[in-house]
């Protein structure tokens, strides 16, 4: 496994493969967990190179203080890579990313100002921004994506198309721990009180009730509520645990049904 951390020596590096079969990506801001490792895994399977990307990318925080919060473990984030089979690791800088200072950026005027673009102003921009840079950069045939950020991938999907990438997104399933809460790396930023708490957050999910049902109960629990809604057959939520966001969501067809009225999408 080599690691890269300059833009000039990968480029040097993605000639030199170029014919040497097809390179899966998985892009992370590091901070790996099993939901990470399900991606790699699959990246390694399908294959001949398989190429990790960190980075913590500024663009998409509107909160300062979560970009300051965000967990850095890039020694285990690095050992978990080569238990994967990780051929390339990229970690560059955010001075070599944005050497524009961020004069350039991706804007997706519908589906990035709902839900979570609603109440993320920009989040999607840096987002679709980053993604764009590094697929330039990387040139991969499959870049691998997990399902918890659904609408993130679903925006992810619409910009390939509309930029017509030969990239094949991959959707993967999201990995949850046995209580049902999604492996997040702001998980960590959670005291053990609140992560037991956050078991009743995922019942509430799975529980079939209607999204206004949900979101009342959650809010009796104690729960700060950014969102419970309903898009695209799947049940999104957004929720605050002191100082920790936390967003999930699952298909309608996952869950049992309920009579209660649809919450329309905010």
């Amino acid at each position: 496994m080599r690691t890269i951390h300059s833009v000039q020596e990968w480029q040097s590096i993605r000639k030199e493969i170029t014919n040497k079969g097809p390179i899966g990506l998985v892009m992370t801001m590091g901070n790996l967990h099993e939901g990470h490792a399900s991606l790699l895994k699959k990246a390694r399977a399908e294959n001949l190179i398989s190429i990790l990307s960190i980075f913590i990318n500024p663009a998409q925080f509107n909160d300062k203080k979560d970009l300051e919060n965000y967990p850095k473990t890039i020694e285990q984030d690095l050992v978990l890579a080569a238990e994967h089979g990780v051929d390339y690791v990229f970690i560059p800088s955010s001075e070599e990313m944005y050497a524009d200072n961020y004069r350039y950026k991706i804007t997706e005027h519908e589906v990035s100002h709902i839900l979570e673009g609603k109440h993320r102003p920009g989040h999607f921009d840096g987002v679709l921004t980053i993604v764009l840079k590094v697929f330039s950069l990387i040139k991969p045939q499959r870049a691998y994506f997990g399902e918890k950020d659904y609408q993130q991938l679903q925006l992810i999907k619409g910009m390939v198309d509309a930029f017509f990438l030969e990239i094949d997104i991959i959707p993967c399933p999201t990995i949850r721990l046995d209580s049902g809460l999604p492996f997040s790396s702001r998980n960590n930023l959670l005291e053990i009180s609140e992560l037991k708490k956050l078991e009743a957050f995922s019942q509430c999910l799975f529980s079939g009730k209607s999204a206004n049902a949900i979101e009342e109960k959650l809010l009796s629990l104690g729960f700060k509520v950014d969102y419970v809604a309903e898009w695209q057959n799947r049940l999104f939520a957004a929720i605050k645990v002191g100082n920790v966001r936390l967003i999930d969501n699952i298909a309608i067809s996952s869950r049992a049904p309920d009579n209660d009225n649809k919450k329309p999408l905010n």
